[in-house]
């Protein structure tokens, strides 16, 4: 009697046990499941009898786009591309027929050029041959030459710069561009007289913000220089043509407007893109102090741009295996709306995601700072609920 009252009870425990393994759907602020949140893939995945058609969360998603700033087919502007000097660029100058001018000069704090004897030059946001005219004008009104001489001004290194970026991209905020470190220096570049300006390009100014998120407006890009905005397409990045990338100044703001929409055309690797996503994952059978004592490497992996729900659930090991055992199980995506801060958590049964043939529709983009978690099929919930009571009962004994 002892003995089946105590199997009894195990049963019972059993099921009770089991069926705490079945959890309600993750309930969310914004309208998840209707597919009106930051994308519209997060959305509950239909089977193809109930939806006719597949694909629907690109036309779900463009229904909120707001107009193209930069209207159809801009070429973005011209006329501030090129070498543009800032504070503490260094230039060699050089004057025909003379020694007491020529030299190696610092653009000072207040962007101008300081030649002995002469008025300042104001050299910040001037090309180096606006700056040569300057200079030979001043010689000559100086009476230092009898005709105009010729000037040549170099740039024998450029400087860092501080711009600040905000709006739609990852990580608004005030990012020094440019920079390169003394091991880096090339000293026999800098004595040819050339130097490389693609670090103070605005496309490096988006990148070190964290890259462009998905519902940036890149036709009208804004640089913001003293009292005049400037506004950049940079749609050639994605389109397969020569892209305006400016040379920034020291004090420059960018701000990337928003077209309030998730565009999945720039869910791709580019110059102005995220460099990657670090995801953090986890899929332990077991609670642990952390991933690695239970074999599951590291808790945080590099994916690239452009890496879909399914794409994460197979690279950390919550796909395949036995049938009988690791079937139905099902991911967890937490996000967070970049627009609103607000947080959303998608949960998928991967199986049920492999065999869907519009699995694309519902198959999220992964975004920077997203985390996944893989959970146990039915089957192994049981077992593992069937280890617990056998730990129980060997603790009655």
């Amino acid at each position: 009697m002892y003995i089946a009252a105590k199997t009894m009870t195990a049963s019972t425990a059993l099921v009770l046990l089991a069926s705490c393994a079945s959890l309600e759907k993750p309930g969310n602020l914004e309208p998840v499941l209707q597919g009106d949140a930051y994308q519209a893939q997060y959305r509950a995945p239909v089977l193809a009898e109930t939806e006719k058609g597949y694909l629907h969360s690109s036309t779900m998603n463009a229904q909120k786009c707001l107009p193209l700033r930069g209207g159809e087919g801009g070429k973005g502007i011209t006329y501030l591309v090129g070498e543009r000097l800032t504070r503490n660029d260094l230039v060699e100058i050089f004057v025909s027929d003379d020694d007491t001018f020529g030299g190696s000069y610092v653009v000072s704090r207040d962007g101008t050029l300081k030649l002995p004897f002469l008025s300042p030059v104001r050299a910040q946001g001037r090309t180096t041959s606006e700056i040569e005219r300057d200079i030979a004008s001043k010689l000559q009104a100086g009476d230092f030459f009898t005709e105009r001489p010729k000037v040549s001004v170099r740039v024998k290194d450029f400087a860092s710069v501080t711009v600040g970026v905000s709006g739609a991209v990852f990580e608004p905020h005030a990012t020094e561009i440019g920079s390169v470190s003394g091991e880096d220096i090339d000293d026999r570049r800098q004595d040819a007289l050339g130097a490389s300006s693609e670090g103070r390009n605005l496309s490096a100014a988006l990148r070190a913000a964290g890259g462009i998120r998905p519902d940036a407006d890149i036709s009208a890009v804004e640089v913001s220089r003293g009292s005049t905005v400037y506004k950049i397409d940079m749609r050639g990045v994605f389109e397969g043509r020569n892209n305006v990338d400016i040379m920034l100044l020291s004090g420059d703001e960018v701000r990337v407007p928003s077209r309030r929409c998730f565009q999945e055309d720039l869910m791709r690797p580019s110059p102005i893109s995220p460099p990657g996503i670090a995801l953090f994952i986890s899929n332990l059978t077991q609670p642990a102090t952390g991933n690695a004592p239970s074999a599951n490497g590291k808790e945080i992996r590099q994916v690239p741009y452009g890496t879909r729900y399914l794409q994460a659930a197979i690279n950390m090991n919550c796909v395949g295996g036995a049938k009988t055992t690791s079937a139905n199980r099902s991911a967890v995506l937490f996000s967070r709306n970049p627009e609103t801060q607000v947080s959303a958590v998608v949960e998928r049964n991967i199986e049920q995601l492999m065999r869907l043939p519009e699995r694309d529709d519902f198959d999220p983009y992964l975004l920077p700072g997203d985390a996944m978690a893989c959970y146990d099929s039915s089957v192994t919930n049981i077992t593992e609920v069937g280890r617990v009571l056998g730990v129980l009962s060997l603790g009655t004994l």
